[in-house]
């Protein structure tokens, strides 16, 4: 490994947004620079302001921030000075300069897409390693001689092995996401990539928490490691709205359905726990007529690829995702997230949160709650310490409501009439203005899913809010002779209960069964029926009380006794304690044991041995002849002559005569 170890020493960085005239303050390489104000950088994130603080220059890094806190951009700007040298522009490279290693396919094509335009100004080459790409492909982009080298850790691990990726001179290396490829398996890959690297590079890591399995990594592979902790990267979801909404479980896709209509965003990202969840509302949502695509674990590179194209330039809105298919993905204009399945935990949840609200935008995290999931939900929100509005879906009329101000507020209604003035003169003088308009608007409502109608559903559930008693009005109370010992149980009496006064259950308020008696409320005016004393039947008795009952019960209530079964006695008790035997069994010597000297003498003298009380066994004693029991009286039961079984007291053979 050959890293020193040592102690991290840690800093905090909180520092506000600072104007683009304080960026030239930092030092930020020329070429990076004009990419950032070509960009229209016009801040830095905290994050980006602690890697580039003065005693951050040149040594390791352990930086924890939350997602889309700008930390592919951090990163690269933090690299820069170890990939650049003194120089602005890159001259062509033997081997790869720095590497960036991330968790996911996706992930890794992202920090190649934003590194590209971040060292575009300095001529880098930027070549990709990941999984489900064409092997051959990669290998002649690694020949050409790339400045940096993106990928997965299998891949990469791949390359190195075949000797297609030397890393001899290689100056940085960067872990994004460290957290997420040890969760996913990669630790040893990771170990391989960076023992195959020289000692005098730096190594940076990124990673949303800092577990002890990432401390011991960087304890193993960082020298005098800067510990940066990225505070107020929590103002991110500030940006973001959250919302609970209760929907009953068969109203849940309809949910979905009409927040997409409701919100229309640009794009839209549901996330969902299983493949074949995200196959089953991709299903749905196309017979809806949705624009989607899918994004998991079962799709080709390819077909991951398209998917996010499509997204991108618009021929798709929404995208249907696993958490692993959408970590780290960065999708332009995402203003709503849908959890169709909530998050396991807190930290999920703001993980997909962080999909929106990025860069100053605002964006909506809703969370579909069906009755069974509210306790789960409230943890979940308690945990992440964020505030959730909890509300309905939106209705059927919400959505028309909203379309129709949408509507209204379109643009092409304020533009004044241009080349089509003389066409539309010719429509309203054809077909009148009102019957005009009527076909804009059908024609404006067609090209849209319509919306669902949903079961009215209570807004916020209070479910650790204990429940409220029920006021029974007027009563009077009873007690049953029949209680946990007798096995009673409430929908056992309730019946009884009935039938003996002739009533219907909605005079009978509450039963309550303790451990030797029960209890049931009567509604006072059929309380007569009862009389002052009811048997229900034979051995229960149902008695009028005075008042309300002792409703205490004992701390461990009796065994309840098994019920003797048809045909078998119930087993005898134990015998008694020695304190019950009888006095005279108490004083009659014991008997002594015979020895084999006595038992020899005996024999001896000829005596016989002492009569036994009782067989020996099952046949001592039975009769010669034909049995007494079950088979006394049958034919073929030891027939003179017969053979086989018979002449043991057997079956004749069927069919054979004596």
């Amino acid at each position: 490994m050959g890293r020193r170890k040592g102690k991290v020493p840690s800093i905090g960085c909180s520092a506000p947004p600072f104007s683009g005239d304080h960026m030239n303050e930092l030092t930020i390489a020329a070429p990076l620079a004009a990419a950032l104000a070509a960009k229209g950088y016009a801040s830095l994130t905290s994050v980006q302001q602690a890697v580039l603080a003065a005693d951050a220059a040149g040594r390791d890094m352990l930086v924890s921030a939350q997602t889309g806190s700008g930390k592919t951009v951090a990163f690269g700007l933090a690299v820069a000075p170890d990939i650049l040298g003194e120089g602005a522009v890159l001259l062509p490279a033997d081997v790869p300069l720095g590497l960036a290693i991330a968790p996911t396919r996706e992930l890794a094509l992202q920090v190649a897409r934003e590194l590209e335009w971040l060292y575009a100004e300095a001529g880098a080459r930027i070549a990709t390693c990941v999984g489900g790409m064409d092997y051959r492909t990669e290998r002649r982009a690694l020949e050409r001689g790339p400045h940096i080298v993106v990928g997965t850790p299998g891949r990469l691990r791949d390359h190195i092995e075949r000797g297609g990726l030397d890393l001899s001179g290689l100056r940085a290396a960067v872990l994004d996401e460290a957290d997420e490829m040890l969760d996913l398996g990669f630790r040893e890959d990771l170990e391989f990539i960076l023992q195959s690297a020289p000692d005098s590079r730096r190594t940076l890591m990124f990673s949303a928490t800092v577990p002890p399995a990432i401390e011991k990594l960087a304890k193993d592979f960082q020298k005098d490691a800067l510990r940066i902790v990225a505070q107020g990267e929590a103002r991110q979801h500030g940006d973001i709205e959250y919302r609970a909404i209760s929907v009953s479980v068969r109203d849940r896709e309809p949910a979905i359905f009409n927040l997409l209509r409701l919100h229309e965003s640009q794009t839209a990202i549901i996330f969902c726990k299983t493949r074949a969840n995200v196959n089953h509302l991709l299903a749905r949502m196309g017979n809806r007529g949705f624009k989607a695509v899918a994004l998991s674990g079962e799709l080709s590179q390819q077909e991951r690829t398209h998917a996010l194209q499509a997204l991108r330039d618009g021929r798709a809105r929404v995208c249907i995702a696993t958490d692993v298919a959408a970590r780290g993905i960065d999708l332009p204009g995402l203003e709503l997230v849908i959890h169709a399945d909530l998050p396991t935990n807190a930290e999920t949840l703001l993980h997909r949160s962080g999909r929106t609200g990025r860069a100053g935008s605002k964006g909506v995290s809703a969370l579909i709650v069906v009755a069974p999931e509210y306790k789960k939900a409230q943890r979940l929100l308690k945990t992440a310490r964020v505030e959730a509005t909890w509300g309905g879906a939106p209705s059927a009329d919400e959505v028309r409501a909203r379309d129709d101000q949408r509507m209204l507020e379109h643009p092409a209604l304020a533009e004044p009439a241009g080349d089509e003035a003389e066409q539309a003169a010719d429509l309203v003088a054809r077909f009148g203005a009102e019957q005009v308009a009527a076909a804009f608007i059908r024609l404006w409502r067609e090209g849209r899913p319509a919306p669902e109608e949903l079961t009215v559903v209570r807004e916020r559930p209070d479910a650790l809010a204990p429940r409220e008693p029920r006021d029974f009005g007027d009563s009077v109370w009873f007690s049953l002779s029949v209680g946990y010992s007798g096995r009673a149980e409430a929908r056992w009496l309730l019946p009884k209960i009935c039938e003996a006064g002739r009533v219907t259950k909605d005079v009978i308020g509450a039963i309550k069964v303790r451990d030797h008696e029960s209890f049931v409320q009567i509604a006072r005016e059929a309380a007569p029926a009862f009389g002052e004393a009811t048997e229900l039947e034979d051995g229960l008795m149902m008695v009028r009380l005075e008042g309300m009952p002792n409703f205490e019960r004992s701390a461990a209530p009796p065994r309840r006794e098994t019920p003797e079964k048809k045909g078998y006695p119930r087993r005898a008790p134990a015998p008694t304690p020695e304190a019950e035997r009888p006095a005279e069994a108490e004083a009659a010597p014991k008997k002594a044991r015979w020895s084999t000297a006595d038992k020899a003498a005996k024999r001896a003298a000829g005596d016989a041995a002492p009569p036994r009380d009782k067989p020996r066994g099952k046949f001592d004693q039975k009769p010669a002849g034909r049995p007494e029991g079950k088979f006394a009286g049958k034919p073929g039961w030891a027939k003179p002559g017969a053979k086989g079984k018979a002449d043991r007291g057997g079956y004749a053979p069927k069919g054979r005569k004596a």
